[in-house]
């Protein structure tokens, strides 16, 4: 059986994304979200089919929560939720604020200059 086409051995072609001269063996064809566009590339322009446009090919599990939690009964003091500015409170009595007992602190320095 003869091959319809001629050997590529020697043949020129143009790069679809630069337009300079490479070997036709040298170009590559550019694949996208794992299709073949049928641009063929010089190794410099050629950049492979990223992974990030093949979202939503692949099944992906992720669990984010446990089901039915059971934590530590004895952590009741890191649940304890203190608001210590005013508005955020609670609306329903008039943004009263939490009993709080968050304390701020705060120093000021000196500044010295010197001069030669």
């Amino acid at each position: 059986m003869t091959n319809k086409f001629a050997s590529t051995k020697r043949a020129i072609a143009e790069c679809d994304v630069c337009g300079f001269q490479f070997k036709l063996r040298e170009l590559r064809s550019k694949v996208v979200r794992g299709r073949d566009t049928n641009i063929l590339a010089c190794p410099e322009c050629f950049d492979g089919d990223h992974p990030q446009n093949k979202q939503g090919m692949f099944p992906v599990e992720d669990p984010q929560a446990i089901r039915n939690p059971r934590p530590p009964a004895h952590l009741e003091s890191s649940r304890n939720v203190q608001w210590g500015w005013n508005p955020v409170g609670d609306a329903v009595n008039n943004f009263n604020l939490s009993p709080n007992n968050l304390s701020a602190t705060g120093a000021v320095g000196e500044v010295t200059v010197t001069t030669s």
